[in-house]
């Protein structure tokens, strides 16, 4: 790959640009609002002048329902050798694509499973895309040269290529993604006319539950517009253990001893399936889930507190397997919550101690 086009330039089309320009590739950019693709362009993502011929490979990152019209004008122009697209959804801009009659053994659909709550071209970043998964869902038309292109786009991104069928990518997004999303922003819209007393209750929970409900509704209306049923089936079966789980509530609150054990039974139930359920979530470098012991360390809001911390744990000889903050409301302070093996947890609590450090329970 020696000659891109980027059609496109928000989050994930000005990263994924970014990251070829860095291993050389020249990259041109066009995006339906020419003021985004200049600031793309300015950002160093290549440039917003159009390519004299055709390119290596054309990168669609637009919305997952104009898809298949920015790939088809792009593939009846002979705009580039292949074309991919990196939309959320892949079943449905396919199916579109063969509806218009366009012959796809050039094409290849692909979904970088990466993001941000902040979207447009200044959110984007050269490594946006290290170490996560990227899909491919190549057919048996799609034409050998084409998905490796694809292949080394994702090498160039220093992404994991995953492959997988359209459809069945579809249903998985919707597991892990879009229903998530949506239970998210439910989450969060019970906060919307709440008392101001209970949110500044608001602890590290929430805000875990509800950071990504603060994405941009446009892009997201984009999104689950394209996978609606699948999205719908499970939040039916979400809503069923809603409906199980309220039942469950009020049983707690019978003078019967009967009803609230019953009650107590359902919400252990639901409770040991979260379990169940979260443990599965893959750990560290995709691998599986480790139990890890937790230090909690207090700092102070000021630079180079994290520093000095990760510093003194190295000199320790602990590494750290994850990190979390805790920020304390109304206060410059913070809780750190450094996450390591088991066998190093004593020794980095004591080294802590030792280089003055105040630590937490």
């Amino acid at each position: 790959m020696r000659t891109a086009l980027v059609i496109g330039t928000g989050l994930i089309g000005t990263s994924a640009a970014l990251a070829l320009v860095q291993r050389g590739v020249t990259v041109h950019l066009a995006d339906h609002d020419p003021q985004q693709a200049r600031t793309a362009a300015a950002l160093g993502a290549g440039t917003d002048a159009a390519p004299e011929g055709p390119v290596d490979v054309a990168i669609v990152a637009a919305p997952p329902a104009h898809v298949a019209g920015v790939l088809a004008d792009a593939m009846r122009r002979g705009a580039a050798r292949g074309y991919l697209d990196v939309a959320s959804v892949k079943g449905g801009p396919r199916r579109e694509l063969e509806a218009l009659g366009l012959d796809l053994g050039g094409y290849i659909g692909t979904h970088p499973m990466s993001g941000r709550e902040k979207s447009g071209p200044l959110a984007a970043t050269a490594d946006l895309f290290e170490g996560r998964p990227w899909v491919l869902t190549p057919t048996r038309d799609t034409d050998t040269e084409v998905l490796n292109l694809a292949l080394e786009l994702v090498s160039h991104c220093r992404a994991v290529p995953v492959v997988m069928d359209a459809d069945a990518h579809d249903r998985a997004v919707a597991l892990v993604s879009h229903m998530p999303h949506l239970v998210s922003s439910m989450v969060a819209a019970r906060l919307e006319h709440a008392e101001e007393a209970a949110v500044r209750l608001c602890g590290q929970g929430i805000r875990d539950v509800t950071r990504i409900a603060a994405s941009d509704p446009r892009m997201w209306i984009d999104i689950l517009s394209a996978n609606p049923g699948p999205v719908a089936d499970l939040l039916s079966d979400v809503a069923a253990d809603l409906d199980e789980t309220v039942r469950a509530l009020r049983a707690l609150q019978s003078s019967d001893d009967a009803e609230r054990r019953k009650g107590g039974t359902g919400i252990e139930d639901v409770l040991r399936r979260g379990n169940a359920g979260q443990v599965r979530v893959p750990g560290k470098h995709g691998s599986a889930p480790r139990a890890y012991e937790t230090v909690v360390v207090l700092i102070d809001d000021q630079p180079g507190q994290l520093a000095r911390i990760f510093a003194d744990a190295g000199r320790a000889g602990v590494n750290i397997e994850d990190v979390r903050i805790e920020h304390a409301t109304g206060q410059q302070a913070g809780l750190v919550q450094l996450m390591v093996e088991p066998k190093a947890a004593a020794v980095l609590t004591e080294a802590l101690r030792d280089r003055g450090w105040a630590l937490r329970q």
